[in-house]
């Protein structure tokens, strides 16, 4: 099992604890350091405040050597595709091949009517998703491409440079892997995360993800769950050891207690080298 560090960044978060937590989950041996990628708090309480992601991305990765940095998820809402494109390939520069990216559709409405963000019916946001998805990932490719669609038109795009990994960052896809989202991640993505599920339903949404990718004529994606980091190390790794029988191969860690760094020292010394 990989284990990654997940941190809700927008509550809060100051520029000193990403540094503490990403130098600390580097020691600690975590694989990955994922944030998320929102505007403000969604709890309805105070609004704590949010540093943009991929800014945070970008100075973590200058202050890292190993440590794999991404958002889990940036909304399709918030940037035009050809801005998320290039802004991960930057990053992905910047930290020498170290940037993962995944994208959502964006679910958080009053941070959409706030920061004048549009925010439509279910459908049409699923819609502007599955454009971005294509741009983002033809963006990293090697040919020039014309894409015309509903919310995008694009006319002989050639981004450059493109990304140092290869053939392109890791592409994450999300959600409970409904017929339409585990589709599109088996045309475009190169992992399927979902949230909190239980090991039978793991369990059942890899499978549907698996299926989705055989219908596709791909090989299976990594697939990966994100669960809260509670309970005792022992605990933990009985958690993950049966994610990881229901198919789950990698794990972000959702840390809500940012400066909590002796947590994030436990799990590294006594549950990831336990999975």
């Amino acid at each position: 099992m990989r284990v990654c560090l997940m941190i809700e960044g927008q509550e809060g978060v100051t520029w000193d604890q990403w540094r503490a937590l990403a130098s600390t989950a580097e020691r600690a041996g975590f694989e990955a350091l994922f944030r998320s990628d929102h505007y403000e708090s969604l709890d309805g309480g105070a609004n704590l405040g949010s540093l943009d992601a991929w800014s945070t991305i970008n100075a973590l990765a200058t202050l890292t050597t190993t440590l794999r940095l991404g958002t889990l998820v940036s909304p399709a809402t918030f940037r035009h595709p050809s801005v998320l494109a290039r802004a991960a390939t930057t990053a992905d520069h910047v930290s020498g091949g170290r940037i993962e990216l995944g994208i959502g559709a964006g679910w958080h409405e009053g941070e959409h009517r706030s920061f004048g963000f549009p925010f439509d019916t279910v459908k049409d946001r699923f819609d502007r998703y599955t454009e971005q998805v294509e741009i983002v990932h033809r963006s990293w490719g090697d040919e020039p491409f014309d894409f015309r669609g509903r919310y995008y038109a694009l006319e002989r795009c050639d981004a450059q440079p493109k990304p140092l990994q290869k053939p392109h960052p890791n592409l994450i896809l999300g959600g409970r892997a409904g017929p339409r989202g585990a589709a599109l991640a088996a045309r475009w993505a190169d992992e399927y995360n979902t949230a909190f599920p239980t090991v039978e339903e793991a369990r059942e949404r890899r499978d549907r993800v698996a299926r989705a990718c055989e219908q596709a004529a791909r090989e299976m994606i990594t697939f990966s769950a994100m669960i809260r980091l509670e309970g005792t190390s022992a605990e933990l790794v009985e958690r993950l050891r049966g994610l990881a029988a229901a198919g789950v191969g990698r794990v972000m860690l959702q840390h809500l207690a940012h400066d909590d760094l002796g947590t994030v020292e436990r799990v590294g010394a006594e549950v990831i080298p336990a999975v």
